[in-house]
């Protein structure tokens, strides 16, 4: 299976402090990887700086073999990243429907358009007139998978998509993974659920005090070992895959 990105030895500032100390990640192409860690592990700030909010080397990040790493976000989501932010942070003055439309603004070709969007979350068609915010959180998480979708990217990072919504709607939320990664899609799932977001990967990082305390197959890990990796209970070794 081909790489899709990878970092190298990936270091990642806030100001004077480090954040983000020698990541190396593989995801290739129609990978699902779990990115998992405590509050503070880094894994937001390995996020931002995959798709460009924190400026990070050239040469430690690469798409497709090219170096990414430091372009403003515009030019990554035009290279063919897009995230699903923390949050969702729709647009309140815009409607569902201007939501999901200013997502294709990269103009990338692709099968994502808003009617693909309205057969995988049907809510947000019937809803497509009212304003994004006033929708639940489950909907607005649509919303905002829906509107990162529209880009048609190569590769979906999603941030915390489960934060703050019900176990029903979660399940709702994840249901809808294999229909995304069926066009070969690559999935990102930032999660601090460890077992939903094992369960919907092939392939697991854990990340503590911004390094990878393990990595390896999800279903060659064990709950033992992502729980040492995860607390730092003890010192992991990584896992090969």
């Amino acid at each position: 299976m081909k790489s899709l990105l990878t970092t190298h030895q990936l270091e990642a500032r806030y100001g004077d402090f480090q954040a983000l100390f020698g990541i190396d990640m593989h995801i290739q192409e129609g990978d699902a990887v779990a990115l998992i860690g405590s509050n503070g592990a880094g894994k937001s700030t390995l996020m931002k700086s995959l798709c460009g909010l924190i400026s990070v080397a050239p040469d430690s990040v690469l798409l497709d073999g090219q170096p990414i790493g430091g372009l403003p976000s515009h030019e990554i989501v035009r290279r063919g990243i897009a995230m699903v932010p923390e949050g969702r942070k729709l647009f309140r003055s815009l409607s569902v429907e201007e939501n999901l439309r200013i997502g294709a603004f990269a103009q990338r070709k692709g099968p994502w358009t808003l009617e693909r969007v309205f057969a995988l979350f049907p809510i947000l068609k019937e809803k497509r007139a009212l304003p994004g915010t006033s929708l639940s959180g489950g909907q607005q998480q649509m919303v905002a998978i829906g509107r990162a979708l529209m880009s048609n990217p190569k590769l979906l990072l999603c941030d915390e998509i489960s934060l703050g919504l019900s176990p029903a709607v979660i399940q709702d939320i994840y249901a809808a993974l294999p229909s995304i990664r069926a066009e070969g899609l690559s999935v990102v799932i930032v999660e601090q659920d460890i077992d939903t977001a094992v369960r919907s990967a092939k392939h697991v990082y854990c990340l503590m005090h911004g390094r990878v305390s393990l990595h390896g197959a999800s279903d060659a890990v064990s709950k033992q070992q992502i729980s040492a990796a995860y607390f730092g209970l003890e010192d992991k070794e990584v896992v090969n895959t």
